[in-house]
């Protein structure tokens, strides 16, 4: 809002604490290897970092428009590996993942489960409560990962099967 547009990019490689960190980093180490196999280095970095500051730009957006707090600040890496885990999820929906490291499921329904989790803590917050999470930046990573696979990888997705 106040033209410094470097902090969307800047927000995706600061953390604030070091278990935000540790979380983000571990998923992506999980789900990242694979598609950086699939994609090639250059490709998922790029995704990566697309993601990462459209996600930065949709928590600026919720925040202003729908939370009516402008100033709330967002730092992390959630909203890319949100792209990561969705791609994933969409080229491999029967692989089982774990969600918190626990529940074994099939990745498409912990994506489903994923993207419901963050639109009920986005109304949460919009009606004054829930947690201190940049729902707007999971969900903007999330559209971003479905966007890219439906247009770049779902017709090469038919052969890898």
């Amino acid at each position: 809002m106040q033209g410094r547009f470097w902090t969307l990019i800047t927000s995706v490689f600061s953390h604030n604490m070091f278990i935000h960190f540790l979380m983000n980093m571990f998923v992506l180490s999980s789900f990242g290897p694979v598609l950086e196999r699939l994609l090639g280095s250059r490709r998922f970095i790029m995704v990566y970092f697309i993601a990462g500051v459209f996600s930065s730009f949709c928590h600026a957006l919720v925040s202003a428009m729908l939370l009516g707090q402008p100033d709330l600040p967002a730092l992390g890496a959630s909203g890319a590996v949100s792209a990561v885990i969705l791609i994933f999820s969409f080229l491999f929906p029967k692989n089982t993942i774990l969600i918190f490291g626990l529940i074994p499921v099939p990745a498409l329904w912990g994506a489903v489960l994923f993207i419901g989790l963050d639109v009920w803590g986005l109304v949460a917050q919009a009606e004054g409560g829930g947690l201190p999470i940049g729902h707007g930046a999971h969900l903007g990573g999330a559209f971003t990962g479905i966007i890219y696979y439906y247009f770049f990888l779902r017709r090469k997705n038919a052969y890898l099967a």
